[in-house]
């Protein structure tokens, strides 16, 4: 070796040697190749691996090479089986937690089993990589420097409504999954929450050998997918621009405006810090914003 020259770096220990752990890893949301060499070493090396889809997870670990045993973990396991999982991993166990497809615990099952070990004092450890929200705003075209996920909507009623409007007065981006009989329904319904001209991306089998991506306003994309699509969706909303939020509430009905009062309270926004933006949007004395507010809080049952 020349002089100066650096040698390289140690290879990692071998997993078996590393005791008491589980690792969340993330894998592909469709093509098979998108793992880090990490995530293939560790699922390699660990004594289980746990999965939401067995027998999606089987067809990964088979596409590497890799014959580690499988067991289930999804939505509906057991409290007793989460619990006898955590002591198996307190008592030197290393295992593995993987999703479907994607990140773990990003709008899929495996925070019970975390919470656990760490009670258990047991060392969690993330290995990063594939993620459908952060894939689809790569090729959403929309402004992301700030976003949030907000999985799934509700389905119906007044929390859909306030999730709603919680998305159009958000300045923010917004990623949300959705299922595809209900992507036309849910398009028409932000089309009519947010602007005319609010852009959106409907991200559809991201990686997949048919993948699409469309971008257009809302109303664009809902006339588009005037039939149900096929595979998994996610959705990229742009965020609302400055003053079109304004606008907006000039002309809201009584129901749009509890709407954004719930969604304001839904993200732990004081009374206070509510009502003040109120009587500025709305051009309304601070005390009747205020009481507006507040009576708004106690017709759901909950103090200010």
């Amino acid at each position: 070796m020349s002089a100066g020259a650096s040698s390289p770096p140690p290879a990692p220990p071998a997993l078996r040697q590393e005791r008491n752990r589980l690792y969340v890893v993330a894998t592909p949301i469709g093509n098979l190749e998108d793992i880090t060499l990490r995530a293939l070493r560790v699922l390699r090396e660990v004594e289980l691996v746990l999965a939401e889809d067995t027998r999606r997870t089987k067809v990964l670990l088979a596409h590497h090479g890799i014959d580690t045993r499988l067991a289930s973990l999804h939505a509906h396991t057991h409290e007793s089986k989460v619990e006898a999982l955590a002591d198996e991993l307190a008592a030197g166990h290393t295992y593995a937690l993987v999703t479907d497809a994607g990140t773990p615990l990003v709008s899929d099952p495996g925070r019970e089993l975390i919470a656990a070990a760490l009670a258990r004092a047991v060392k969690v450890e993330a290995l990063p990589g594939a993620s459908a929200v952060l894939t689809a705003l790569c090729v959403a075209g929309i402004d992301a420097d700030q976003f949030r996920f907000v999985g799934f909507l509700p389905r119906a009623g007044r929390k859909r409504r306030e999730a709603l409007a919680s998305i159009a007065h958000d300045p923010a981006a917004t990623v949300l999954f959705e299922s595809p009989h209900r992507l036309r329904e849910t398009l028409d319904d932000l089309a009519k929450a947010c602007s005319a001209s609010r852009r959106g991306a409907v991200c559809r089998e991201l990686t997949k050998l048919h993948e699409e991506v469309a971008r257009g306003t809302l109303a664009e994309l809902s006339e588009h997918f005037g039939e149900d699509p096929r595979g998994e969706i996610s959705l990229v909303i742009e965020g609302c621009r400055q003053g079109e939020a304004d606008a907006a509430l000039d002309d809201a009905t009584p129901l749009d405006v509890d709407a954004l009062l719930g969604a304001r309270q839904a993200a732990g926004i004081s009374a206070k810090e509510v009502a003040k933006e109120l009587a500025s949007l709305l051009d309304i004395d601070k005390r009747e914003a205020y009481r507006r507010v507040v009576e708004h809080r106690a017709k759901r049952g909950e103090s200010g």
